[in-house]
């Protein structure tokens, strides 16, 4: 005659399909979050690469003096800015180059027969780059008329989004979290509902508060976790796709994704396991204390 090994069920039984939506939920939440998390480090960082190309970089615009050629007045131009402290390269635009900066604005219109400004691209020492006024002093002293771009109103802009994209994953993260901590503390809600007579009988048994708000916290924990794992890992998993798919920069040179950017995934198991903890606590010592 075989024995049987007798295994107590647990306190809390499970609902199959009120826990399958809970699942699907949170790891739809984690899964967004882990996009928007991945596409903020990914803007951050276009907007760095923007904000240091543009401080590297300034253009001026020469005006050539009377009986003076606009190349000649240009050539002369970048020998002067060449020898300014703080600038590393200084070089007069050839007309073709110049075209082809204004082409994208005016578009298919000839240029054959346009005043094309004489320009001087100049590149900035990255450690200690010449400021504007460096360069129209150093015009000014060499009696060459110029129009300086140090790119500053660009660079403002440029600032402004990248401030504007942390915001905005930062917002994103708190609303995922929010909303994550309402659907817990809904099914938490609903769970102790439906256990209502097992709460009794354990507050008859003189099982404690606490221990009753650890048996909801574990599963509720325990469920946000790997829902978080899901959602995580398919957010990995798309970013990886779309960095494959994209090469070197990712999907578009606008949004450089780099194969560090998947670690931002890495924690959100833990804080939605987190998240659940202290919203079915709350919920359940809140209940408890109407309960009673």
């Amino acid at each position: 005659m075989s024995s049987q090994t007798y295994r107590p069920g647990p306190l809390l039984p499970r609902n199959r399909s009120r826990d399958f939506a809970l699942h699907f939920v949170v790891a739809t939440l984690c899964f967004l979050a882990c996009l928007a998390a991945v596409g903020a480090l990914a803007a951050d960082r276009a907007a760095q690469g923007w904000s240091r190309d543009i401080r590297g970089e300034a253009t001026v615009q020469v005006i050539p003096r009377a009986g003076e050629t606009g190349t000649s007045a240009a050539a002369r131009a970048a020998e002067v800015l060449a020898g300014v402290r703080g600038v590393s390269e200084a070089a007069a635009l050839e007309r073709e180059k110049a075209e082809a900066l204004l082409r994208p604005w005016l578009g298919d219109v000839p240029l054959q027969d346009l005043p094309i400004p004489h320009l001087v691209a100049v590149r900035l020492d990255p450690g200690h780059p010449a400021t504007g006024n460096d360069l129209r002093r150093a015009l000014a002293a060499a009696g060459v008329e110029g129009i300086v771009d140090d790119h500053d109103r660009w660079l403002e802009g440029v600032e402004r989004a990248a401030t504007g994209v942390r915001i905005a994953a930062i917002a994103l993260f708190a609303l995922m979290t929010a909303a994550a901590g309402a659907v817990i503390a809904f099914a938490t809600r609903t769970g102790m509902a439906a256990a209502h007579e097992v709460v009794e009988v354990l507050h008859l048994t003189g099982a404690q508060d606490d221990f009753i708000a650890g048996l909801f916290q574990a599963r509720y924990a325990q469920l946000a976790a790997v829902a978080g794992l899901w959602g995580a890992g398919c957010a990995a998993l798309l970013a990886a796709l779309v960095k494959l798919i994209g090469g070197g920069d990712g999907l578009t040179p606008a949004l450089p994704l780099a194969w560090s950017d998947l670690l931002a995934v890495s924690p959100w198991p833990l804080v939605a396991a987190t998240v659940a903890i202290v919203a079915a606590r709350l919920t359940t010592m809140r209940l408890l204390r109407e309960f009673a």
